[in-house]
């Protein structure tokens, strides 16, 4: 038998775990006795090696489990052991060099281009200085792909419109260069107007609020989500996804990975790379849904 009773006693009053996760301790435990069992019929906490473990997880993963929840019932034979050798009940860790599968880190959300189009061709943003803010705070984003923390700390001066440069102030104070065309020109040299008529008096910041004073996180934050939700149905609607929209745009449209890494202000190539995994899954999608024999 694996799983001592004592070990249960020991979560329950020592460590004062509720009985809701006790149970699950006792779950995984015997899911892993169980599994043991098939394989070597009657099982002593000594009898399990780290092959019977490793096993065990490739039984797990084969059955569909979610790396998050392999790693949790580790989690808990770990804990287990770690008990056993304390109390001097077996002579080693079995799980010292077992590692749990890797997470799988999620996808960037961006949105397509008929999406980004109705944002930015069919939304009422008005006529009033809050309007033209608005619109072109979404329009930067997602032709420059900035962050969110370079976009509030733009001042009037780090924009260039007779070299059609902007300098942002990245990760560690890092400053680059990024360039935007005669559209976005247009649309900065517009709410620039509107704003100084507006507010005569303000502060330095190119992105400001009614009182003339820098935008905050918040508020553009809030002011990307509300215009996204007008055309858009995925749950992840911040500044960020925005960014993932510019990068994946450049991607598919031939620029080259070392071109949009330094765009985005990337330190490694590997970050920029998982835009390649992105466009990869919706060329998968494209295939399922076209090829007749998908």
């Amino acid at each position: 038998m694996l799983l001592t009773d004592s070990f249960l006693d020991y979560l329950l009053y020592e460590r004062n775990y509720s009985e809701g996760t006790v149970r699950y301790y006792r779950t995984d435990i015997l899911e892993l006795q169980k599994f043991g069992e098939k394989l070597l019929g009657d099982l002593a906490p000594s009898d399990v090696g780290a092959d019977l473990v490793r096993e065990w997880i490739v039984s797990l993963m084969d059955k569909g489990y979610a790396p998050n929840t392999v790693n949790r019932k580790l989690s808990s034979v770990r804990t287990y052991y770690k008990y056993l050798l304390k109390k001097g009940l077996v002579a080693a860790d079995p799980l010292r060099r077992v590692t749990g599968p890797k997470k799988k880190k999620p996808l960037p959300v961006f949105l397509r281009e008929g999406e980004v189009d109705r944002l930015l061709d069919d939304v009422d943003f008005g006529e009033r200085f809050e309007g033209y803010r608005d619109r072109l705070i979404i329009e930067m984003f997602y032709t420059t792909g900035m962050r969110l923390s370079e976009l509030i700390g733009l001042d009037d001066k780090d924009v260039d419109f007779s070299a059609s440069l902007i300098k942002v102030t990245g990760k560690r104070n890092k400053q680059r260069l990024i360039p935007f065309d005669k559209e976005l020109g247009r649309s900065m040299q517009e709410y620039v107007n509107v704003r100084n008529q507006a507010l005569p008096v303000r502060s330095d910041a190119f992105f400001v609020r009614k009182n003339g004073e820098r935008l905050g996180r918040g508020i553009v934050a809030y002011i990307v989500r509300r215009n996204l939700s007008k055309v858009v149905t995925v749950k992840k609607r911040s500044p960020h996804v925005l960014r993932h929209t510019f990068a994946t745009a450049m991607l598919n449209n031939g620029a080259d990975l070392s071109s949009i890494k330094e765009l985005l202000g990337h330190e490694s190539l590997a970050t920029t790379e998982v835009y390649t995994h992105t466009t990869f899954e919706e060329l998968k999608k494209v295939y399922n849904q076209a090829h007749p024999r998908a």
